[in-house]
């Protein structure tokens, strides 16, 4: 089977995961984007704890196995990736959040993955990479 898109495979996983009330999910393809995706979760306490797995000796090929708190109502990848300016993210805060200061969107940078609030203070803008509430 070939992912067109990892980071909606990722996402999505957790969420089903989380609708079952699983404890934990382990995404079968991995990457840095989804482990700084991942960084940004933790930060703000939708998901514990997560780890690498290794599964073969070549350096790309990893799982990761994500520990889930039961805080994630809906997260999903943004596509298309949409260009950003800082004054531009309320715009889509009003079309992927349910409400004000509920949720994040999380947003690709010349400065790495952040959240918009991170990247509203630094005064930056990006691409819009996925949402989490």
């Amino acid at each position: 089977m070939t992912r067109m898109d990892p980071l909606a495979d990722a996402l999505s996983a957790i969420k089903n995961a989380e609708r079952v009330g699983k404890k934990e999910v382990i995404i079968k393809v991995g990457s840095k984007l989804i482990e700084n995706v991942l960084k940004v979760m933790q930060q703000y306490g939708y998901v514990g704890q997560f780890e690498r797995i290794q599964y073969s000796d070549r350096a790309m090929s990893f799982m990761i196995r994500v520990e889930l708190l039961g805080r994630i109502n809906n997260c999903n990848a943004i596509k298309p990736r949409y260009s950003v300016r800082v004054a531009e993210f309320e715009k889509y805060e009003e079309r992927y959040l349910p409400a004000r200061d509920i949720g994040i969107l999380i947003v690709s940078t010349s400065q790495g993955v952040m959240s918009h609030h991170e990247a509203k203070k630094r005064g930056i803008g990006g691409k819009l990479v996925a949402f989490v509430y």
